[in-house]
């Protein structure tokens, strides 16, 4: 790595060279040794950024979920209805974290028993995170008389907790199925959920209602 390289340019050089060593070798097979033989530093230079081999897969982790996170603020200010950008968040929301770590194959199984109770730490705050972000939108598709419901931070976390079950973490990889699957599953939980969120006419006033 060159000489005048960034602190944050070595950073990201020893997220992306666990990101490819993850895929390669699995969690417990790599060493920070192979991090560093695959950045082109020294051993001592990856200490300097993070304290051990699990705090690096964590950040690995956690730039995936920013990464994430970035995807669902743009979604959440395009000018598509609130409807059709919540069902958009739901979905990437499952399918970013599929395709981040479907390359892994079953060296996810180990890289979660691993790392499952910092995993459980951290997954918290990423869960606050995205519930904010989708409480917005609902707020906004309320606003707009296209939602009902009562409070929009408590909804939101409703929304997360249809679809967790989708999620890597929650399933192996087996249990994961191919791609589109997984797609066709988180479609069906959006719609039931966006049933459930459209504001209905007025019995009493629709004329069409029986």
């Amino acid at each position: 790595m060159s000489a005048i390289a960034t602190r944050e340019d070595v950073r990201e050089g020893i997220l992306n060279a666990t990101e490819r060593l993850l895929a390669r070798y699995g969690y417990r097979k790599m060493t920070v040794e192979d991090i560093a033989r695959e950045v082109g530093v020294g051993k001592g230079t990856i200490y300097l950024h993070f304290s051990s081999k699990e705090e690096i897969v964590l950040s690995h982790v956690d730039r995936i979920v920013d990464r994430l996170k970035e995807r669902l603020h743009a979604i959440a200010q395009s000018n598509a209805t609130a409807a059709i950008r919540l069902r958009l968040m739901l979905l990437t929301r499952v399918l970013f974290r599929f395709d981040s770590i479907q390359h892994y194959t079953q060296s996810l199984n180990d890289l979660l028993a691993a790392l499952r109770p910092g995993l459980l730490a951290r997954r918290a705050h990423y869960f606050d995170d995205e519930a904010q972000i989708l409480a917005d939108v609902l707020n906004q598709g309320r606003d707009a008389g296209e939602f009902e419901f009562g409070d929009a931070l408590s909804t939101a976390y409703a929304l997360l907790h249809a679809t967790n079950a989708l999620l890597p973490y929650s399933l192996s990889t087996i249990e994961l199925g191919e791609r589109e699957e997984v797609k066709e599953k988180t479609d069906a939980v959006a719609d039931l959920i966006l049933h459930g969120l459209l504001l209905k006419p007025n019995a009493a006033t629709d004329p069409g209602a029986t």
